[in-house]
This record gives C-alpha cells, sequence and structure tokens, in this order.
C-alpha cells in the first residue's frame, strides 16, 4: 500500500499543470452557480451532497487527485493546445481531459443509474472541473507544461507562469472572500447571464483557449508582471469566474 501511495504522488509530482485556479477562484465559481439555480435543483444537489454546499466541495478533487483511488483524474483538470492547433485538431491524452471528463460526468449524472455515493463524487468532480474548463492556463502549451516551464518575475519574485494564474492574480486582483467576489461580478441582468450560457463544453473551452494564446503573449519567458498586468487581467478573471459559476448552474439545471 506505501509503495502504490508513494507511485501515485510521482505521478502526480511529473504533471504539474493538472491544478489551476486556487482555491478562492474555485469557491467564487461554485458560489455563483449556488446565486443561480433554481430552489428546486439547490435541494437535490444538496441531496447528493449529504447536506454540503457547492463551495464545500468546490476544492475536493484537488485532493483527491492526489490519491491512489482517484490518481486517474490527474489529466482531467485540462487539455493542452500547443500554439498552432485547436482542442479539436491538438492530440487528446490518452487517459483524457477537462473538456472530455466534463462532457462525461454531465452525461453520467443525467443518466442516472448511479449508487448514491458514484453520484455524489461525479458532482463534486463536476464543480471543481468547469472552473478548471474556464481557467487560461488549463488550455496552456504541451511543450511547457502549461505554462509550468515559463518563468516570470511577479512584482520582482521568479515564479512560474501557471502558478501566478493558480492564486496570484486572483488574489491581487480583489482581496475579497468568494462571497465578495460573486456579489460583485454577478450583476449582470438575466437575459446577459442566458448570453453567457449559452454554447457547448467545447466551445467553452475554446474561448479559453483563445484568452491563453493572449497571455502567452503578453507573458512571455522572463516577462516582468507587475501593476498594470493585474489591471489589464482582473476584468478577464472576473469575466471567467463568472462565466465558469453561470455555466456550472446550466448544467446543474439539465442534470437535475
Amino acid at each position: 500500500m506505501k509503495r502504490l501511495f508513494f507511485t501515485a504522488v510521482m505521478a502526480l509530482m511529473i504533471v504539474p499543470n493538472a491544478f489551476g485556479w486556487g482555491q478562492k477562484g474555485h469557491d467564487v465559481v461554485a458560489y455563483v452557480a449556488e446565486q443561480n439555480i433554481s430552489c428546486r435543483v439547490a435541494r437535490k444537489v444538496a441531496k447528493v451532497l449529504e447536506g454540503h454546499s457547492l463551495v464545500y466541495y468546490a476544492n475536493w478533487m484537488d485532493n483527491a487527485s492526489h490519491t491512489p483511488e482517484y490518481a486517474h483524474t490527474s489529466t482531467w483538470h485540462y487539455a493542452n493546445v500547443d500554439e498552432g492547433y485547436t482542442y479539436q485538431t491538438m492530440p487528446k491524452n490518452e487517459n483524457g481531459d477537462v473538456v472530455q471528463a466534463v462532457m462525461q460526468l454531465t452525461e453520467q449524472l443525467k443518466k442516472g443509474g448511479m449508487t448514491p455515493q458514484e453520484e455524489s463524487v461525479a458532482l463534486r468532480m463536476l464543480i471543481h472541473l468547469v472552473g478548471d474548463l474556464h481557467c487560461p492556463m488549463h488550455a496552456g502549451h504541451k511543450s511547457d507544461l502549461g505554462g509550468n516551464l515559463v518563468e516570470v518575475l511577479y512584482f520582482g519574485k521568479p515564479q512560474k507562469l501557471h502558478s501566478i494564474w493558480d492564486s496570484a492574480l486572483v488574489e491581487s486582483a480583489h482581496n475579497w472572500g468568494y462571497t465578495e467576489w460573486q456579489r460583485e461580478i454577478d450583476r449582470q441582468p438575466r437575459k446577459e447571464d442566458k448570453k453567457l450560457q449559452q454554447g457547448s463544453v467545447e466551445e467553452w473551452f475554446s474561448e479559453t483557449v483563445e484568452l491563453s494564446k493572449g497571455v502567452y503573449k503578453d507573458m512571455p519567458e522572463g516577462a516582468k508582471i507587475s501593476y498594470d498586468e493585474v489591471a489589464k487581467y482582473a476584468p478577464l478573471i472576473e469575466q471567467q469566474l463568472l462565466k465558469g459559476g453561470l455555466r456550472l448552474a446550466r448544467l446543474l439545471e439539465e442534470i437535475y
């Protein structure tokens, strides 16, 4: 058992681009979704999650993917798209990716027939992965491990491009709690929400791929990232967290 656990951990260590938005980002996505589902769906979701909220399990999968039981999900958090490719033309990871995982989990939950534990796990994964689907570095290049081999200077300190998109930029944009994030970014008319919720999972990820291209252009190896970049990308971060939450809400309404 110890050897199995060690092997699983080592396997995850060589896939450093497995995880995206930090805890705050995932909490925001989950809470936006909570505030945009019907009471009927909210009751069903709470039952599946044994009384817990979406936020409670927003980061569950990042921890679970480090365990032997769920080590097979380590590649489900992202989909690498190299320069010159689209998601559709890029060779697929045989172990799965975030687009495939979101679509499969959604279909499984719609179909039903799972045990309560299986349904709970599938829902926890979906909550997390819809957030990952909207993180620009989750569409990063395979050649640099989703920005993990790109070193930049963030306020004068060396950091990996992928890591600053995990949490640093989110926290620098706004030092809010997740409820404050939702209150401040989820303020548009309902018809605007509906527009943002349209499209397929692949189309949503294709938007993320396009955003990733801009990130690579603005933040190449050795780039100095400071106040100007935070100001520029704060609206994009707000937009992606809002989209993630609203689209998760749409999926939950379709499932339940």
